[in-house]
């Protein structure tokens, strides 16, 4: 490590001997329509730390070291960026003049289109964000079409979960330590706002952070850098919301040198797309800039979107099948107004100071602290000594008497019979009663009085699965050109995360309390809280579950950029350390001794290294490489095997190694923008850990009903590899009219087979023996990675006409998604009869591949059409957009997951055969024909 250091700093002082003498450049920026000067435009050279904003004239100086060739780049929020090649190697000052920016608000109104999709808002499954940055304003085509044309069914770049990209917020990361992936639910009607975005794709460069494989999404909110000016922005929809009304405006900095940026939102749904989903939200914003002097700034920035959104369920093939696609279960009629049950809650206000400090006219330091508060509630229904209120209850199905609930006779004998008959009665009182019947819950809760009913002891509640974090963050930026050729990026990010975890009781349904424990326990194992027995819960009470997770993370970075005539080339290193730590609230009945008090620490120490290279061809050609290794810790999530009960660590759990590398090919020129990219990247020692319940899982000698058992499993040693090509082509036909060709072409596999522990808590109650059993390794190596299209293309066609409107069509062909596989089902344990501990003597290798094929979706083509007008009244600014997705109405599968309840080869094997599985796959689909309209004023 000396060493390195030695090397650093002799490289260094040779660089500063032969430094260049500076040269000045200047010039004044205007709008290219109103020929007015244009105050607070970012003006930079482009890879290197020399940034400046115009003065209220438009005038801007910059004093740099002169090189062959060099880029300067302007960008202000509501203007196309304008980038301008030119020489400084002559040693003269330049003066560029008068240079012009031309408005992009025809650009920028499809932006409003990026909205969070239903997907998005779920966490339900692993697969559930769009990575490809949901409040993005890229103008790579590849981007755009991943964004807007692909993102409708959940398309992920490169096949990579948003947990290898890093979102930053005026340098401060804001990807979750619970996860690793940002809370989408945030952003929420802050798109107006989060427009001024600097992207790197992959793992090239970026000047605020090491960053992730995906890449690096960083957001700025300086108060000086928005446009001065009000907006107005009205937008109608029939997907996640009804109809959404912002509002925005920016003072720009004024003499005293303050500026200040505020918006206000509203989104507003009784029913999205699919039935019963309701979705209420408001958006403030706040970002308030004071320049103490030329080289200090400080600038606050608040924000706080509450949302709240009913869910939408998965279903099985039977369920669509007498339903419809948009079916949803969660919902019922109460008082004759829909009534979701599941409902996610997101409140979690942020607020955050930075400070600017440019040390001279090469080095600039921003540093920044942040406070993030508030809750993410998701609720459900609990219920005690009553039958489920689920209308799609397996035993509600008519499958439940056509397959293997007929039922088997015996210990997983393989013998059963259909009962035909009571099947079509189960058929009929479904499509009878296919919602949830809140009447009947609130009835069950009461009992028979003198006068009427009166409130009793609930049977069903209403309760919320509740997480309250509380970050403390600060973080520090430096960015400084060394020399000519040079320049060095560093900084630190370090968070303390106290995340309070909970069952909150909501709603008691009409009832008088709720009984704080486990019915499926007796005794001293019931108890959720062994310091509080037998409670009875009240609305607003906690119960359950209660615990703290606790977390400390650092990360330091460092990155040297260097830049010559033909080639540039970057060298980043990183160091993080995390800390993470369970403290129980609760003395649980099942884990006495370790479910009270605080866990052991669990420490991670991890390094990443990574490095690109550019060839400039010519002008118009450039290739470029990238590749990184870093080694991750684990999230806080997969971490504690079961922290609702107790502190056990996962067993093994190490920090995950990550490998990634591309090739890429650029040519531009004004008619023609190409980009080729190869890639390649392997994600190792991965864990994941899930929840659900089995039947025929385990072998105690107890028979049938023994066997069944809820239970948590944990994957360790987990692979995964992605590999892959990307085509971004964008043609100017003519002056007036563009085509944009994409395609993405991967192989996202497990290369892997991880080991299989299994959890049941329920083994305790019966002898108080182990609860973690080894069920060897999954052979998972070589299936597909569920949750994206591996292939996806886009054609489209823009006619831009001078009198500013235009009119765009895109087709997309979106192939090659699978279904999430059980990993319990590829054990050895699969083929194992609970009862005997032998082998099924009717498994045979032929028909078991058959039951663990993985399940590919039908390809969907997607057919898109967008069009916009706008006008310039007396200096206002009038835009309409419009656009019309999935023109033809496809439905198809976006997503799903097979259920793990079948957990041995015969009771899979009976309830496929049965043609009606019980517990066939469940499935997510996409939205059918969709619209959106939106309407901008510009004061």
């Amino acid at each position: 490590m000396v060493k390195k250091y030695v090397f650093f700093f002799i490289v260094l002082f040779f660089n500063f001997a032969s430094a260049q003498q500076e040269i000045t450049v200047t010039g004044i920026v205007i709008d290219a329509r109103t020929q007015n000067p244009l105050e607070n435009v970012v003006v930079t050279i482009q890879n290197t730390a020399v940034m400046q904003l115009t003065s209220k004239t438009g005038k801007f100086e910059l004093h740099i070291f002169p090189q062959k060739q060099q880029l300067l780049l302007l960008r202000s929020q509501g203007y196309k960026d304008f980038l301008l090649k030119f020489q400084s190697n002559s040693g003269e000052n330049i003066n560029f003049g008068i240079l012009q920016l031309e408005d992009t608000y025809s650009d920028e109104v499809p932006a409003a289109l990026i909205t969070l999709s239903d997907s998005d808002f779920s966490e339900d499954n692993s697969s559930s964000e769009m990575t490809s940055g949901l409040l993005q304003s890229s103008k790579d085509a590849f981007m755009q079409a991943s964004a807007f044309n692909w993102g409708q069914a959940r398309f992920r770049v490169r096949g990579l979960d948003s947990e290898n990209g890093t979102m930053m917020l005026n340098g401060m990361t804001m990807n979750k330590i619970y996860d690793g992936r940002p809370q989408w639910n945030n952003w929420g009607g802050l798109n107006n706002v989060l427009r001024n975005q600097e992207f790197s794709i992959g793992t090239a460069a970026s000047n605020y952070t090491f960053g992730g494989i995906l890449g690096t999404q960083q957001i700025f909110t300086r108060a000086s850098l928005y446009r001065k000016g009000t907006s107005l922005t009205f937008s109608g929809s029939n997907t996640t919301y009804t109809w959404r009304g912002i509002g925005t405006y920016a003072s720009g900095m004024n003499a005293a040198g303050w500026a200040y940026v505020v918006s206000a939102g509203k989104r507003y749904s009784d029913e999205g797309y699919f039935e019963g989903t309701n979705f209420n939200a408001d958006s403030f914003f706040l970002s308030v800039e004071k320049k103490l002097n030329n080289k200090h700034s400080l600038n606050f920035t608040g924000f706080y979107t509450p949302n709240s959104r009913g869910k939408n369920s998965a279903n099985t093939n039977e369920v669509v099948g007498l339903m419809n696609e948009k079916y949803n279960s969660y919902w019922g009629f109460q008082n004759g107004k829909k009534r979701n049950a599941r409902v996610k809650n997101v409140e979690e206000p942020l607020l955050m100071l930075n400070h600017y400090f440019k040390i001279d006219d090469k080095t600039n330091l921003n540093s920044g602290i942040m406070y993030q508060f508030g809750k993410v509630g998701n609720s459900n229904i609990d219920y005690q000594n009553a039958d489920s209120p689920d209308p799609v209850y397996y035993k509600k199905m008519p499958s439940y008497f056509s397959s293997l609930y007929a039922k088997d006779q015996g210990e997983f004998s393989g013998e059963f019979t259909p009962d035909y008959e009571n099947a079509e009665k189960n058929k009929i009182a479904f499509l009878a009663n296919s919602q949830i019947d809140w009447n009947a819950m609130y009835l069950a809760n009461q009992k028979p009085g003198t006068n009427g009913y009166e409130a009793s002891q609930s049977h069903y509640v209403i309760y919320e699965d509740r997480t309250d974090d509380k970050t403390l963050a600060i973080n520090s930026t430096l960015n400084t050109q060394i020399t000519p050729n040079i320049s060095f990026d560093g900084g630190f990010i370090f968070k303390k995360l106290k995340s309070h975890n909970f069952q909150y009781l909501l709603d008691l349904l009409g009832g008088s309390y709720f009984e704080d424990i486990d019915t499926f326990y007796k005794g001293n194992l019931s108890q959720s809280d062994l310091q509080h027995p037998n409670r009875k819960v009240k609305e607003g009470d906690i119960y359950g579950y209660n615990y703290n997770l606790l977390a400390n993370t650092l990360d330091v970075f460092t990155q040297f950029k260097f830049a010559y005539n033909k080639t540039e080339f970057y060298l980043a290193q990183s160091y993080s350390m995390s800390n993470y730590q369970r403290e129980g609230l609760y003395q649980n009945g099942l884990y006495p001794t370790t479910s009270l008090g605080k866990s052991e620490k669990v420490d991670f120490e991890n390094f990443g290294f990574k490095g690109g290279f550019t060839y400039k061809i010519s002008g118009k050609q450039l290739m470029f490489f990238n590749a990184a290794h870093l080694t991750r810790a684990p999230s806080l999530r997969n971490t504690f095997a079961n922290s609702r009960l107790n502190n056990s660590i996962v067993n093994g759990i190490e920090s995950e190694n990550i490998s990634s590398i591309d090739a890429n090919y650029m040519y531009r020129s004004p008619k023609l923008k190409l980009r080729l990219t190869a890639y390649y990247s392997l994600i190792k020692n991965s864990t994941k850990t899930s929840f659900f319940y089995a039947e025929g899982i385990f072998d105690n000698g107890a028979g049938y009903d023994a066997t069944d058992a809820f239970v948590s499993q944990t994957l360790t040693h987990l692979d995964k590899k992605n590999t892959g090509a990307e085509l971004s082509l964008e043609y100017q036909i003519s002056s007036t009219l563009k085509t944009t060709l994409c395609g993405a072409y991967g192989k996202y596999i497990y290369s892997s087979n991880p080991n299989v522990s299994i959890t049941n808590d329920a083994n305790l109650a019966k002898d108080g023996m182990q609860t973690t059993f080894d069920f060897g390794s999954a052979l998972l190596k070589n299936y597909k990675q569920p949750g994206t299209p591996h292939q996806a293309y886009s054609f489209g066609l823009e006619y831009r006409d001078p009198k500013f409107w235009w009119l765009g069509a895109n087709i997309n062909y979106l192939a090659e998604s699978y279904i999430d596989i059980s990993p319990i089902s590829r054990t050895p344990q699969f083929y194992i009869n609970p009862a005997n501990n032998f082998p099924f003597p009717e498994a045979t290798s032929e028909r078991g591949n058959e039951l663990l094929k993985q399940e590919k979706f039908d390809p969907v083509s997607l057919l898109n059409i967008s069009g916009g007008k706008s006008w310039r009244i007396r200096k206002k600014y009038i835009g309409l957009f419009s656009s019309v997705n999935n023109v033809f109405n496809s439905m198809y599968k976006t997503g799903g997951f097979e259920q793990a309840r079948n957990a041995n080869f015969r009771a899979l094997n009976q309830d496929v055969s049965s043609g009606t599985p019980s517990f066939g796959p469940k499935y997510y689909y996409g939205y059918g024909r969709t619209y959106f309209l939106n309407l901008t004023i510009g004061l």
